[in-house]
């Protein structure tokens, strides 16, 4: 079972350095506070997006408290609480830290840690070992404290999904080993997978010792030679190289129920649901929402899985698969409050940033527009942003559009290439159309 447990005991890996950044990083946390213009912006960081439901109870408890009273998925599985009172001082953290949300003040931006939602429910092996022994040791180390609020660690089951995000440091269950990657780098180091953890640590803190002169905040923010000499460092105390390229397209969980060979039968012929798994348009939960995700989650395994492409996972079991029974009762549920369940919801695919009025340099209410696109399911995903920044956008193959002073720009992105671009202009219809046809 994943699950996220600090630990104050000092780490015996520390490589040394400081942050080359002091205090230039921006990223918000729930001690330094974003100023939007929707109010004060708090960023929670959730180890592997996972939750138990007190600690859900928690969020929503702070989010009603001091804040507009929703909860924001973050392409990190984290949560965002938006609109906070500029007066609400040290309130949140003081309930967040009481619910053993915030177990380190000095740590709390660097604890980005990405897992593969459905590890050890679809099959495929679990990571809670290297989650809950990862954490740990982030939080033990002085070092990591430097860590920007950008840097990312991701925790890979072996199906691919969380590898091909782009994090800063990942580790891939394979057998009974690991694969240890650096940013990008198509090769990876084999290693006993209990020394995973305490490799992914050490290979964060030479990455702080890299980025000294350059200030970079994340590995593929170093100049090639030092990046080169990173993977080059760490390799000395990891193991042998494996030529792995990493995955191009991240693939979210599938609406709907996940399966998997049932344990409880000796030959195993027959599957069971293991675990619910739906998407949240545009990632922004209402309280009744997160209240019923909460309470779904507490009468089975009492833990919600947050993924980073602003779904909920809540694992079962629910009992054997079929058009009737817990899972298709729940999943109904869920369904009639709004939240996507199945593949055919009109929302799949469809993100976008937080836009205006929530944030100053947006120049459309792209969430409203994207609402009003919303039609018949793409083949591929789609993406509004308000501005050029792409806030949160996501990984591998989608629809890029973006508001520029000329229009809505749509473009086909694949990794780092982009199809010539379409221009639309002060015509929603024609907009809808063109986004369709892009997706098609």
């Amino acid at each position: 079972m994943l699950a996220a447990m600090p630990d104050s005991a000092p780490s015996p890996l520390s490589a040394g350095g400081t942050s080359p950044r002091d205090g230039g990083d921006a990223c918000p946390g729930t001690l330094r506070l974003h100023r939007a213009d929707d109010g004060a912006l708090a960023r929670v960081r959730i180890p592997g997006g996972v939750l138990s439901a007190d600690r859900a109870d928690a969020l929503l408890a702070v989010a009603g408290r001091f804040g507009d009273g929703e909860l924001h998925l973050t392409s990190r599985g984290n949560v965002q609480l938006r609109g906070l009172d500029a007066e609400c001082g040290g309130g949140p953290a003081e309930l967040l830290g009481a619910a053993g949300l915030l177990p380190s003040a000095a740590h709390e931006r660097a604890r980005n840690i990405v897992a593969s939602p459905l590890a050890g429910l679809d099959g495929s092996p679990s990571v809670g070992g290297w989650l809950s022994e990862l954490d740990s040791l982030v939080c033990g180390s002085a070092a990591a404290a430097a860590l920007s609020g950008r840097f990312l660690f991701a925790l890979d089951s072996g199906r691919g999904d969380v590898d091909a995000l782009g994090a800063d440091v990942t580790l891939i269950a394979e057998g009974g080993d690991c694969l240890l990657r650096v940013g990008a780098a198509d090769e990876v180091f084999r290693l006993p997978s209990a020394d995973g953890p305490r490799a992914a640590l050490l290979a964060a803190e030479l990455f702080l010792r890299a980025a000294r002169d350059s200030g970079a905040w994340r590995v593929k923010d170093l100049p090639d030679d030092v990046r080169t000499a990173l993977v080059r460092a760490v390799g000395a105390t990891a193991g042998p190289v494996v030529h792995r390229p990493r995955p191009r397209t991240a693939k979210a969980p599938a609406p709907g129920p996940v399966t998997a060979p049932d344990s409880s039968t000796p030959a195993t012929t027959t599957t069971a649901v293991t675990a619910i798994s739906v998407g949240v348009p545009l990632g922004r939960l209402a309280p009744a929402q997160w209240r019923l995700l909460t309470e779904t989650a507490r009468r089975y395994r009492n833990e919600l899985r947050l993924t980073p492409w602003r779904g909920i996972v809540i694992p079962g079991p629910f009992g054997p698969t079929g058009r009737s029974g817990r899972a298709a009762e729940a999943l109904d549920a869920l369904a009639a409050a709004g939240l996507i369940t199945g593949p055919d919801s009109p929302w799949t695919g469809v993100g976008a940033c937080i836009g205006h009025p929530g944030c100053a340099k947006s120049l459309s209410d792209v969430r409203a527009e994207a609402g009003a696109a919303v039609g018949p399911v793409g083949r591929l995903p789609v993406y509004w942003s308000g501005c050029e920044r792409r806030c949160g956008h996501p990984h591998g193959e989608w629809i890029d559009v973006v508001v520029t002073p000329g229009g809505h720009r749509i473009s086909h992105v694949r990794g780092e290439h982009r199809a010539p671009r379409t221009v639309v202009r002060n015509d929603p219809a024609a907009l809808a159309s063109a986004v369709s046809e892009a997706r098609a």
